[in-house]
């Protein structure tokens, strides 16, 4: 709330330079910050008195629009990456996905390794699963598992994350 929305009979006053000018009518304040050609603006609407303070409102718009533009440039989206197997994969394909893997890790992305099946190899889902405990013992280097291996209907998949250092 600012300047004439502001109902409270008093409140406690912070100067533009952060000084406490103490408790008084809201508007005194308000005149207060007019005679200084500012805004009063209520900061602490929960405290009791609220706290106001003076301030010039658009600056202080701009300002908080722009740290949240800077936090956002910041920020660094993980996204989930997947390698898919398959139960009868050969030992130069496994070597190929786990390279995939490592790029992903490296990067920062998380890898969601995925071991699918089909018709007959259902039937030997629990034996195959050594294949997703290979993947992750050959990447251990740079990864560390954060979902362990869980059966999701036709598949067997785990998620794994780069370390931390």
């Amino acid at each position: 709330m600012i300047n004439e929305q502001i109902r409270d009979r008093e409140v406690r006053l912070v100067g533009e330079n952060g000084e406490q000018l103490g408790i008084m009518s809201a508007l005194d304040a308000l005149k207060m910050a007019q005679d200084r050609d500012l805004d009063l603006v209520k900061i602490a609407p929960r405290a009791k008195p609220p706290v106001c303070k003076i301030i010039d409102y658009g600056k202080y718009r701009y300002e908080q629009v722009r740290k949240q533009k800077e936090a956002r440039k910041k920020q660094k989206i993980v996204e989930l990456k997947e390698v898919r197997l398959s139960p009868n994969i050969d030992v130069n394909d496994m070597n190929t996905k786990v390279t995939a893997a490592r790029k992903f890790l490296e990067k920062g992305n998380k890898v969601k390794v995925t071991l699918r099946f089909r018709g007959r190899e259902m039937a030997h889902m629990q034996a195959s699963r050594h294949i997703l405990d290979e993947f992750a013992q050959k990447v251990e280097d740079i990864a560390v598992i954060d979902k362990p291996v869980k059966q999701e209907g036709r598949t067997l998949t785990c998620v794994l994350s780069a370390k931390k250092n």
